[in-house]
């Protein structure tokens, strides 16, 4: 068993929040059948999420996604093998990240204060990561 866990950006199609609930929804239900755990965060009509499971089903979770009508222009960030998952609490946790989020995250607020820039946060090797992780946390 190869666990894997990817990272990537999407925005939301015509910006349509009303879309999040539905989302999720299918989220949750999808990974808990394929053994999939992760978080997602939404910020200013952007998502960035991280899956993590064995790896022909985090690419097909992927895949699905890339397919879903309501995600557009979907940017793969990084994919690799882990020896432990690092959401395994999380069948698909959710922040929304708030302007006063960002203000008070001065380190973090370039990568998601506008919405996610997956240019950014490729220049920038283990921000996606961490920043997933602070918000699983709770902590904002």
């Amino acid at each position: 068993m190869s666990l894997v866990q990817l990272i990537y950006v999407s925005d939301l199609v015509a910006q349509d929040e009303s879309q999040i609930a539905a989302i999720l929804s299918s989220s949750v239900r999808h990974n808990l059948e394929n053994g999939i755990t992760g978080m997602l965060l939404y910020s200013q009509g952007n998502f960035l999420q991280v899956l993590e499971g064995e790896r022909d089903k985090v690419e097909e979770t992927y895949a699905r996604i890339c397919q879903d009508k309501r995600h557009h222009n979907t940017v793969m960030l990084t994919e690799e093998e882990v020896s432990e998952r690092q959401f395994a609490d999380w069948t698909m946790g959710y922040r929304q990240l708030s302007p006063e989020i960002a203000a008070q995250l001065t380190e973090y607020a370039p990568f998601f204060q506008f919405g996610f820039d997956a240019a950014a946060i490729r220049a920038k090797p283990g921000v996606a990561l961490a920043m997933l992780e602070l918000f699983s946390q709770g902590m904002f």
